[in-house]
């Protein structure tokens, strides 16, 4: 990157340069167990400017609290501020308003980001004139539970073509993962919509390109994540990712597409296909003539999901050990299908009057 390169030019915005000072924001809660390690990943950037951290801890059922405030103590570049609602968007904006810097990029307690990504992202921000840049979500696991849960978040068999899940070409993107954004973007769609739950960033960087804005996918940044540890816990959230984004889709015409249609079609394929087996079980048992024909329907439906399944985990087992692999069939499906139920089941009233701050309100120190 030329350090001496400026920022191209964009109406309201002060220009920012390759030594301009960084505000990283982590919402924070039941973290942990990687609270440390991802501040620490922070805290070690090889960037010449400032970068403070600012933590917005939520009421935790660990030692959250506890460890946020320790590495406070033990480093001035650390702030911590109260969520006293535990949830994302509302961590996101407080820790936003008492950040102090023109580039703030956002850090999950469970991310870990390489040495080099704020340069990266701060050179890309000045390359582009985008208001905010972003990277590639790169699962790791641990245990093979997580091992399989990470193959399956980076393949398209998973989770369908998104960039920033897969990887690709750096260019114009509807959304990234966690973003580094000009304060000022920011500053102009109000920050985050507090009434979502899930897919505040994509509502947000929505609003951001309808006011003009440019948000770009850079391949380069490369943020390792920790998946979820558990079926139970993977399940909730692939529920609420589904449950949100049919939120979005309301709100927002004409945002949906096939890759987030596909987990509620395959859902209803396989339920359409259990009634018609159990209509055709009933059958049986009258005599009746189709018995065997929606036997055959209904057993071929989810006969065929779990071939594609089955077809899926034979191609990782390249690249997974035994364990891992033995657990990737299962871990698949209830990414599949509890996003596809959560999609189908996302009432109405979810967002109940759907009060978003105005532009602006709430984020100026």
């Amino acid at each position: 990157m030329n350090d001496a390169l400026p920022a191209p030019d964009t109406p309201g915005q002060p220009a920012i340069t390759a030594h301009t000072p960084v505000s990283v924001i982590m919402p924070v809660r039941d973290e942990q167990r990687h609270l440390a390690e991802a501040v620490g990943h922070v805290l070690a950037q090889e960037y010449t400017a400032e970068v403070e951290v600012v933590l917005a801890v939520g009421p935790s059922r660990d030692a959250t609290g506890e460890i946020a405030r320790s590495l406070a103590a033990a480093d001035p570049r650390v702030t911590v501020v109260a969520n006293p609602s535990g949830l994302i968007p509302a961590a996101n904006n407080v820790a936003i308003k008492a950040s102090r810097h023109p580039i703030v990029a956002r850090v999950d307690g469970h991310a870990l980001i390489p040495p080099g990504y704020i340069r990266q992202a701060v050179g890309t921000l000045l390359e582009t004139g985008a208001d905010n840049v972003g990277g590639i979500m790169a699962a790791e696991g641990v245990t093979p539970f997580e091992q399989a849960v990470a193959w399956a978040m980076t393949s398209p068999a998973g989770v369908g073509s998104a960039r920033f899940h897969t990887g690709g070409q750096a260019g114009p993107a509807d959304s990234v993962y966690l973003g580094v954004y000009r304060r000022t973007a920011l500053e102009q769609v109000g920050g985050y919509d507090e009434s979502y739950l899930r897919a505040e960033d994509w509502e947000m960087n929505h609003r951001i390109r309808q006011a003009g804005g440019l948000i770009w996918f850079q391949p380069g940044l490369r943020v390792t994540y920790r998946p979820r540890a558990t079926l139970a816990a993977l399940a909730r959230q692939y529920f609420h990712y589904g449950r949100w984004r049919r939120v979005v889709s309301r709100r927002h015409a004409g945002t949906i597409n096939l890759r987030y249609l596909a987990p509620p079609v395959t859902l209803l394929a396989i339920a359409a296909g259990l009634a018609a087996g159990l209509d055709g079980l009933a059958d049986r048992f009258t005599d009746d003539l189709p018995t065997l024909g929606w036997l055959t329907l209904g057993f071929l439906v989810r006969a065929l999901y779990l071939a594609g399944i089955l077809a899926v985990t034979a191609t990782a087992a390249r690249t997974l050990a035994r364990p891992a692999l033995a657990r990737l069939p299962a871990a698949l499906m209830t990414m599949h299908l509890a996003w596809g139920l959560g999609f189908l089941t996302s009432p109405r009233s979810l967002v109940p009057g759907h009060a978003r701050r105005a532009p602006g309100a709430g984020l100026r120190r």
